[in-house]
This record gives C-alpha cells, structure tokens and sequence, in this order.
C-alpha cells in the first residue's frame, strides 16, 4: 500500500460523496491509535513510512495525553 502524493482537502472544502460517515473516535481511542501508529512506525518493514505518514497527521489532529 503506497500513499497519494496528494494532500488532504483543505478544511471546508467539500467532501466527495462515497457514502456514509463513521462516527468519529473519541479522543482516547485517537490517541490509542496513535501509539500503535507510533510503534509500528519504529519497525524497519515495509509499512513503517506509512505508520510514519499517519501518526503525523493524527498527531496534529489530537490534543496531547495529559
């Protein structure tokens, strides 16, 4: 699985249709991603750059642990 070399939709711009939304997660299911993100990201295979990739844009997404 590779990447786009686009980039997100700037915020407000209008979503395709491709069906209907999930819920978002909630803030403690985000930031448990964001650690199994972070640790399959420390890896040395094949989907580390994308884990990489994804941990930072939810990390700029998400307020901090406290």
């Amino acid at each position: 699985m590779t990447l786009p070399e686009t980039s997100l939709p700037a915020p407000g711009a209008p979503a395709q249709e491709s069906g209907p939304r999930l819920p978002l997660f909630s803030l403690t299911e985000a930031q448990d991603l964001l650690r199994l993100l972070q640790l399959v990201a420390g890896e040395d295979d094949e989907l580390a750059e994308e884990a990489r990739w994804f941990a930072q844009q939810l990390h700029g997404r998400i307020p901090p642990e406290n």
